[in-house]
């Protein structure tokens, strides 16, 4: 298995005794717990549910730590992540999409038909996304939330007049059952911006008739933001994020909303690597590459012995290094980066070990994508 040579004789090892091949991707259990603590007592502070976005980790061991620390349920992307969910004994799932899927929601509607304690929410944004629900709907409805978009976002109605067609044909369906609003704030650029758009939700929640509403938002960017503004909302506001749980030194170090609040998220994950390479002065090349860390937003961050180098690039197996001068790595140091953007960091590993602050293996972590 990729990283681990005996998984069963890997934990309360060190990391670097032999258990482990490299590169390898590992997650400081320090970092986690603080992170996962953080958000809940945010989320509980602010009076929100909590739903975070399972398709960052897809581990059943975080999203375990993550329900227990008080989470109302995960949220997914697609319905084979929500079935994978079910697998894992998850009870309350909100699928943050338009699902259109056949084989998918006939699955979920025997998941609903055959466990009567299963909550499940997904988005609708059209008129035939209601229709596929309702022709595959079972014994329990589909709760649904109208999405609201924004120009060049994501999914969603881009006006509130479509958003209350939509949750008309949805309140007139057969197996379908309208639960409230859901909007992403996440790809918008500043704080006013934001807050336009909360208000826009607001706008549109006052113009359903459903009892016990849900508002639905979900980015990791954001979210301070939105507890301020939607602290006396007339609903339950639900919160999706799920970058939050590894955080990052890249993407979200620079956007997380401890940048405007007290607190701190901090950056569980790091990899290993051993420099294959020295070929030339100034440059170093690495064994690791695009299958073992994310590069699409941000590429990774050099720590320790190379905090002063640069990755210039990654290819499939390989990283390229600018050093900094006089920098005294040789071939075959073992050196580690952070990672920018941690949703296409977990996807990469099956198996990734937890360390300890003095890289003692305390546990594994497994995925499921």
């Amino acid at each position: 298995m990729k990283g681990i040579v005996d998984p069963g004789g890997a934990v309360g090892t060190s990391l670097f005794g032999g258990a482990f091949t490299f590169p390898v991707m590992v997650a400081r259990r320090s970092a986690l717990e603080h992170n996962i603590a953080t958000l809940a007592t945010f989320t509980r502070e602010y009076g929100m549910i909590f739903a975070p976005h399972a398709k960052t980790t897809m581990s059943p061991e975080l999203i375990e730590a993550q329900l227990e620390a008080g989470a109302w349920g995960m949220t997914v992307a697609t319905p084979s992540q929500a079935l994978t969910l079910r697998e894992f004994g998850v009870p309350r799932i909100v699928l943050a999409n338009q699902v259109f899927d056949p084989a998918g929601l006939n699955a979920l509607a025997a998941q609903l038909t055959a466990d009567e304690t299963f909550e499940f929410l997904c988005f609708v944004d059209s008129a035939a996304g209601v229709e596929t629900l309702s022709r595959h709907a079972g014994t329990r409805p589909f709760r649904v939330l109208a999405e609201l978009g924004h120009p060049g976002g994501r999914g969603g109605s881009r006006t509130l007049e479509h958003l209350l067609e939509v949750a008309s044909a949805a309140q007139a369906a057969d197996g379908v059952e309208l639960a409230g609003v859901a909007g992403y704030e996440g790809s918008l650029g500043s704080a006013g911006e934001v807050r336009a758009y909360l208000h826009r939700l607001l706008e549109a929640l006052e113009h359903l008739r459903v009892r016990d509403p849900i508002l639905s938002v979900g980015g990791s960017q954001w979210f301070d933001v939105i507890g301020r503004e939607l602290v006396t909302c007339p609903a339950r506001v639900m919160l999706r994020s799920g970058a939050y749980v590894s955080h990052d030194d890249g993407y979200y170090r620079e956007r997380t909303p401890y940048t405007r609040m007290d607190g701190e998220l901090r950056a569980a994950l790091e990899i290993w690597a051993h420099v294959l390479s020295v070929p030339e002065p100034g440059l170093a090349v690495v064994g690791f590459g695009k299958r073992d860390a994310p590069f699409d937003e941000g590429l990774p961050i050099p720590r320790g012995a190379v905090a002063d180098a640069t990755v210039l690039k990654v290819q499939d197996q390989h990283a390229v290094l600018r050093l900094a001068p006089g920098s005294p790595v040789r071939p075959g140091d073992l050196v580690s980066f952070g990672i920018s953007h941690p949703c296409t960091a977990f996807d990469k590993w099956r198996v990734m070990p937890v360390v300890d602050d003095d890289h003692v293996v305390v546990g594994l972590l497994n995925t499921f994508f």
